[in-house]
C-alpha cells in the first residue's frame, strides 16, 4: 500500500537523522581513544565539576572537621568555609544520606561526555537556546553520512558485502566484553538484576511502549527497511525461513547483550557503593553505551586497545540500522520516479546531503536534548499505527487469504526444506488479521492513559514531537485523500473500490512467475496486456517488454510491480 509506503519514508526520514548522531558521537569517541591515556580516565578540568567521583571522596566524619571543612548533617557532605561567598563541595562523610538529598558522585565518563563532548553542562543551554555549535561533532556527523553515502551509492551488492563485516564483528566483541565482564567484582549482583523479574513494572506504560519500539526497531518491522531490502531477494526465497531466523536471532543476541551490559553494571554498582540500588548506576537512554562501558575498558589492561574495538564496534552495530534507514528513503524514491534508477549514486548522496543539513542542530549544545526530543517522538507511537495499517492493509483490504496464496506461490508447499507450509499459514493469518492488532491497540491505549511528558524539555517542545508523531498520521489521511480523488469512478464508494483492488499488473515482474501464480490464485490474469486488450481493445498504460528468456511468448514486468 502507497498510504503504508509514505509513512515508513516520513518515519525513516526522521529518526535517520538522529541517529546519525549517534554514530557521530562514536567515531568522536574512536578519535579520542588514540591515546596512552584515554581521556576520561579520571576527572580533568575544565570538563570536570565538584561532584565528579574523583573530586569527591568519602571519607570519615572526623576527617571533614581534621580538614576544616563543614560537616553538613542532613545532607551528608563535607563543604569548605568561606566567608560571604557559595559553599563548595569537598567530600561526602554519609553516601547513602547524600544520595537520598540528590547528591551523587558522578563518573567521569559521565562527566566527559556531558560537558566536553555534547557541552550539554553549560548553564542556560537547550531548547529554548541550542548554545554553540561544536565543530568537532559536525566532522564526526559529516564523516557518518559520508560513509553512509559511499557504501549504498554503490548498490544493495556493495552494501551487503560491508554488512558481513558490520553485522558479524559486533559478536566477536560482545563476547570478548562479557568473558571480561564475568571477572570482574559485582558481576554477580548485574547478572542477577538482569534476571530477576519485577512484575510491578509492568504496570508502567512506559515499559510497554519501550519494549514495543524496541522490538519494532530493532526487526525493523514497520519501517520499511525489511520491504526495501527483501525487493532484491529472489522470487523463491523462504521468507518463511528468514522471518524465524530474524525474529529469534534478534531475540536472543538482545538476551546475550543484556548479559554483557549488567555484568558491567554490577561492577558499577559495586565500584559507587550501590550493591543494593544499582538502578542508579547510570541513567538509561541514548546516552547509556557512552557512559558504562567506556568506564568499564578503563579497568582494563591496555585499556587504549579495548576502547578502539569497542567504539568500532558501536559504530559498525550503527551503520547497518542506518543502511536500512537511509536505503528504505532512497528506494522509495527510486521507485516512485523509475527514471532516476541510473542516477542511484547521485540520489543516495543528495539525500544524505540534505540529511546532514537537517540534523546540524544535533551538534550544539542542547543537541541531545533535540536527539531525545525526536527519539520520543519521531520513532514511537507513529510506528505503531503502522503497524496497525499494515494489519488492516493485509487482513482486511487485500485479504489475508489471497496473501496466503502469494506466499505460498513463492515458497512453495513446504518451508524451511521439509516442513509443511500448511501448519503454520494459519497461525500468520490469525496474527495479522487479531493478535497483533489487539496488542498494538493495547499498548498504544495503555500508554496514552499513562502519558509522561520528557519533564526536562520545555512545553512548547511537546507540541513540536507530537507535530512529528502526527505527521505520519497526516501521511496516512492525505495521500489516502489524494488517491481516491484521483482513482477512476462516479461515486466514492467506486473511487474507494478502485483504489483498495489489486490492478491487472499486480503480481510478480516475470512471465513464469506470474504463470505460477495463477495455479494458486483462482482468476490471476496472467497476461495482463492480453486481458486489456480483451476488455478494451487498447493496451494498459503501463508497457511491458516481451521477450523473457525461455518465455518469449510471455511479458517482462517492471521491477515496481513485484509483490
Amino acid at each position: 500500500s502507497i498510504l503504508v509506503r509514505v509513512c515508513m519514508v516520513i518515519v525513516s526520514t526522521l529518526v535517520c537523522i538522529y541517529y546519525n548522531m549517534i554514530i557521530g558521537w562514536g567515531i568522536y569517541y574512536l578519535f579520542a581513544s588514540f591515546t596512552d591515556d584515554l581521556p576520561w580516565t579520571t576527572c580533568r578540568e575544565p570538563w570536570a565539576s565538584d561532584f565528579c567521583r574523583d573530586y569527591l571522596p568519602v571519607l570519615p566524619l572526623a576527617n571533614c572537621s581534621a580538614n576544616n571543612w563543614d560537616p553538613d548533617l542532613t545532607n551528608g557532605a563535607c563543604y569548605n568555609e568561606t566567608t560571604g561567598g557559595p559553599r563548595k563541595i569537598r567530600a561526602l562523610w554519609n553516601e547513602s544520606l547524600a544520595r537520598d538529598n540528590d547528591i551523587k558522585r558522578i563518573l567521569p565518563t559521565e562527566e566527559y561526555l556531558r560537558n566536553e563532548v555534547l557541552g550539554i553542562g553549560k548553564p542556560g543551554v537547550g531548547l529554548d537556546n541550542l548554545g554553540e555549535v561544536h565543530w568537532e561533532l559536525v566532522l564526526c556527523y559529516l564523516l557518518g553520512w559520508i560513509f553512509v553515502a559511499l557504501t549504498l551509492s554503490k548498490g544493495v551488492k556493495s552494501s551487503g558485502k560491508v554488512v558481513y563485516v558490520t553485522a558479524t564483528f559486533p559478536y566477536v566483541v560482545l563476547v570478548i566484553l562479557l568473558i571480561r565482564g564475568l571477572t570482574l567484582d559485582g558481576y554477580k549482583i548485574g547478572t542477577d538484576f538482569y534476571i530477576t523479574p519485577d512484575f510491578e513494572v509492568l504496570k508502567d506504560a512506559k515499559v510497554w511502549k519501550a519494549a514495543a519500539n524496541q522490538i519494532f526497531f530493532s526487526l525493523s518491522a514497520s519501517w520499511g527497511g525489511l520491504i526495501a531490502l527483501a525487493s532484491y531477494n529472489k522470487f523463491n526465497n523462504d521468507v518463511f525461513r528468514d522471518a524465524l531466523v530474524v525474529s529469534f536471532g534478534n531475540c536472543l543476541t538482545s538476551v546475550f547483550a543484556g548479559f554483557v551490559i549488567f555484568s558491567y553494571l554490577g561492577f558499577l554498582a559495586t565500584e559507587l557503593g550501590l550493591e543494593d540500588n544499582i538502578s542508579e548506576v547510570a541513567e538509561g537512554g541514548s546516552t547509556l553505551a557512552f557512559v558504562v562501558y567506556p568506564f568499564a575498558v578503563t579497568k582494563m589492561p591496555v585499556s587504549t586497545l579495548w576502547a578502539i574495538i569497542f567504539f568500532i564496534m558501536l559504530i559498525t552495530l550503527g551503520v547497518d540500522s542506518q543502511f536500512v534507514l537511509v536505503e528504505t528513503v532512497t528506494t522509495s524514491f527510486l521507485d516512485m520516479f523509475p527514471k532516476t534508477r541510473k542516477f542511484k549514486a547521485f540520489v543516495v548522496m543528495c539525500f544524505c546531503f540534505v540529511f546532514f543539513l537537517l540534523g546540524l542542530t544535533l551538534t550544539t549544545d542542547g543537541g541531545l536534548d533535540m536527539l531525545d526530543l525526536m527519539d520520543s517522538y519521531a520513532g514511537g507511537w507513529n510506528v505503531l499505527i503502522i503497524a496497525i495499517c499494515e494489519c488492516v492493509a493485509i487482513g482486511l483490504v487485500y485479504g489475508a487469504k489471497r496473501f496466503l496464496q502469494d506466499i505460498e506461490c513463492m515458497i512453495g508447499k513446504k518451508v524451511c526444506g521439509c516442513l509443511p507450509w500448511i501448519f503454520f499459514k494459519y497461525w500468520w493469518a490469525a496474527c495479522w488479521v487479531f493478535i497483533t492488532p489487539a496488542v498494538i491497540i493495547f499498548v498504544i491505549i495503555f500508554s496514552w492513559i499513562d502519558y509522561q511528558r520528557v519533564e526536562r524539555l520545555p512545553n512548547w517542545a511537546d507540541a513540536l514531537g507530537w507535530l512529528m508523531t502526527f505527521s505520519v498520521i497526516l501521511g496516512i489521511f492525505i495521500t489516502a485523500i489524494v488517491m481516491i480523488c484521483l482513482a477512476k469512478g462516479d461515486s466514492f464508494m467506486e473511487k474507494l473500490r478502485a483504489v483498495t483492488s489489486p490492478t491487472p499488473d499486480w503480481g510478480p515482474a516475470l512471465g513464469k512467475h506470474r504463470q505460477l501464480c495463477a495455479k494458486y490464485v483462482p482468476n490471476f490474469i496472467v497476461d495482463p496486456e492480453e486481458a486489456a486488450l480483451k476488455a478494451t481493445g487498447k493496451a494498459p498504460a503501463n508497457s511491458y517488454q516481451m521477450g523473457n528468456k525461455g518465455n518469449s511468448e510471455l511479458p517482462t514486468y517492471e521491477a515496481s510491480h513485484k509483490f
